[in-house]
């Protein structure tokens, strides 16, 4: 069985709830796509907490070298790692728990893992995967994303 994205509707319902999005794997250099990306999204209005071991910090807000290391909880998690590595990102999330855990993860365009995937949709959290965030949330615009999304 083929992994399925959740319906435009869902991934508008998705982004309209969401304000806070941890990037794991968020690169700190200007012309990588993690970088671009996550720039745009925090132009959009959304707060992006960086992942990424041995940082300072990347678009003015401070890194945590793990999802277990935020002190706060976040809407969504944002990959923007190697597909071998989504189970393990996965898995730190549910780890988590439902009260400091994400309740979506968003694996980006080129990203595929059909296996975690499935895992944690069965675990309950919404999956999108091998789609741009910043691609979609373009798409689907401001108003279209109330629209859609109600």
């Amino acid at each position: 069985m083929n992994f399925q994205n959740p319906t435009l509707e869902d991934i508008a319902a998705l982004l309209a709830r969401v304000k806070t999005i941890a990037v794991v794997g968020l690169s700190p250099k200007p012309d990588r796509p993690s970088f671009a990306v996550s720039r745009a999204m925090q132009g959009l209005g959304y707060r992006i907490v960086p992942v990424r071991p041995a940082t300072g910090a990347i678009l003015g807000e401070k890194t945590y070298a793990r999802l277990a290391d935020i002190p706060f909880p976040v809407d969504l998690v944002n990959v923007f790692r190697d597909s071998a590595a989504i189970p393990g990102v996965v898995a730190e999330i549910l780890a988590l728990g439902q009260t400091h855990g994400a309740p979506a993860i968003w694996i980006q365009e080129g990203i595929v893992h059909e296996a975690a995937a499935r895992h944690a949709r069965a675990q309950g959290l919404t999956v999108v995967m091998d789609r741009c965030i910043w691609k979609d949330r373009v798409r689907l615009s401001a108003v279209n994303l109330a629209t859609i999304a109600s």
